[in-house]
């Protein structure tokens, strides 16, 4: 399951490359058209607004599988395993919950506007709602995942803290960081 979801995410990484090389080549081209031959492609705006809406949703749910969000740790660090393991328990339940909120609020959204087009390029806002019922199903099997690894003894202890203080210490922890490291 663990290499399954693994390789769902490099997928979503992949498309996620492809949509921005899309938002870059439709934004640069719109600006080319504009400043050059006074013209411009009027759909591109609002394709660019929409993969950056479904880029930034899925790239939520590549970051929730590598716990690559801030945060603060200086109490959870602390903690025996026990509390840590309490903590986290209670953390995804809450992030489980939310979720679910965004999943019926997104949903709801994603019906209501099924007939409602959008105005350039005439393809229902439905589309770009989505996203949320897309990141709330996806981020909900990530924590069920991270609860199934917790609750039948296949997560480390060093990995039941789940966030990091900085950026900079997130990138010392990576597996490329470590070189870097043992240079100093």
């Amino acid at each position: 399951m663990v290499k399954l979801i693994d390789s769902f995410c490099r997928g979503v990484t992949n498309v996620m490359a492809v949509a921005l090389m899309i938002m870059v080549a439709l934004v640069f081209s719109n600006v080319v058209l504009r400043y050059v031959f006074n013209s411009s492609i009027t759909q591109s705006e609002e394709i660019s607004r929409w993969l950056f809406v479904w880029i930034t949703f899925m790239g939520c749910v590549v970051a929730l599988r590598e716990h690559a969000h801030l945060g603060t740790d200086a109490l959870v660090s602390r903690l025996p395993p026990v509390g840590k393991k309490i903590c986290l328990v209670l953390g995804h339940l809450t992030m489980l919950y939310v979720c679910y909120l965004v999943f019926r609020g997104a949903l709801e959204q994603t019906k209501i506007n099924m007939d409602s087009l959008a105005p350039s390029t005439q393809l229902p806002m439905s589309v770009l709602h989505a996203a949320g019922v897309a990141f709330s199903a996806c981020a909900c099997i990530v924590l069920l995942l991270d609860l199934w690894l917790l609750f039948t003894g296949h997560m480390k202890d060093a990995d039941l803290v789940m966030v990091q203080e900085s950026e900079d210490l997130a990138a010392l922890n990576r597996p490329h960081g470590d070189d870097l490291t043992k240079q100093h």
